[in-house]
């Protein structure tokens, strides 16, 4: 019997190529623009300069008021002052430290709350079709709205900042924790089990380690998402945080000022970031070694 080759079966206009051909027809390669041929700690530096020059302009050339938009060198001065507080002990590293508290304190609470009910949703049915309708609908719901209730509930103190804090960042823990539960594999959850895992070991030995990354997810969301939440709180409920503080700048219409306390909260916010970052490199590892070999 006749052999019958790939090409012979397709006939004579889909004969095979030879491989050379074939690499050369269907390998296609992007060509680098400029602006991705620029290094990365210069490409920063000029994208900075951009920004300052076209701040600048738009603060000068009388398009917009400088009571409304101060220029880049009133909002340095400002820094200047503003730093100069704080490293001396003023009265604004106070309000610093207690917004910063109510920051740490927010984000951990919403960690505790938000892996522990992530962990009943992604774990059991009844969290998957009872609990999380309910937390879809909390969601949804325009949570700033919760602040004057919080008020209410617990008061001007640092209580009602730290409940609405916590309150805004812990679904992106829900979600996350949920979603890197379920993430695990069907088969390897059977043949931990067939091994004689008991539910709980393979919940703590399983499947929490292989969702760690999408927990993360959740907790670097959630690290950004709780610093809006204490400032919300703090512009709506008075306190002696730095919220307060930009409220009154923008109330005397101090706008360098605003900027300057919005910058340095924006270090604050970095800050935890920048941890949540650092802890996930430490404990999933592996990501970021896959990650760093694509590259």
């Amino acid at each position: 019997m006749t052999d019958i080759t790939p090409s012979d079966a397709l006939g004579p206009s889909h004969a095979v190529l030879p491989t050379e051909d074939r690499r050369s027809d269907t390998v296609w390669t992007e060509t680098t623009s400029f602006a991705d041929r620029i290094p990365k700690p210069i490409a920063i530096l000029l994208l900075g300069v951009i920004i300052l020059v076209v701040w600048h302009l738009a603060a000068t050339v009388g398009v917009v008021s400088t009571i409304i938009l101060p220029t880049p060198l009133q909002t340095a001065n400002e820094l200047v002052v503003v730093g100069t507080n704080l490293l001396t002990g003023g009265y604004m590293l106070g309000a610093l430290w207690i917004t910063f508290l109510e920051v740490l304190l927010g984000f951990l609470l919403a960690t505790v709350i938000g892996v522990t009910l992530g962990v009943i949703v992604g774990e059991t049915s009844f969290g998957e079709r009872a609990v999380m309708p309910y937390l879809v609908a909390l969601d949804t719901m325009p949570k700033i709205a919760f602040a004057p209730l919080f008020v209410a509930w617990l008061g001007f103190g640092i209580e009602s900042k730290l409940a609405l804090a916590t309150f805004m960042a812990t679904f992106p823990i829900i979600v996350g924790t949920a979603a890197g539960i379920m993430s695990a594999e069907r088969n390897a959850v059977m043949l931990f089990r067939t091994m004689g895992a008991t539910r709980w070991q393979a919940l703590t030995m399983m499947k929490i380690p292989t969702g760690l990354p999408h927990i993360f997810t959740g907790l670097k969301i959630a690290s950004l998402a709780v610093m809006a939440g204490a400032i919300t709180a703090e512009f709506l409920g008075g306190g002696k945080g730095f919220g307060e503080l930009i409220r009154v700048s923008a109330s005397q219409l101090d706008t360098a000022r605003v900027f300057a306390f919005i910058i340095y909260l924006s270090l604050v916010g970095v800050l935890m970031y920048g941890t949540v970052r650092l802890a996930e490199r430490r404990l999933v590892f592996w990501q970021s070694s896959k990650s760093r070999s694509t590259e």
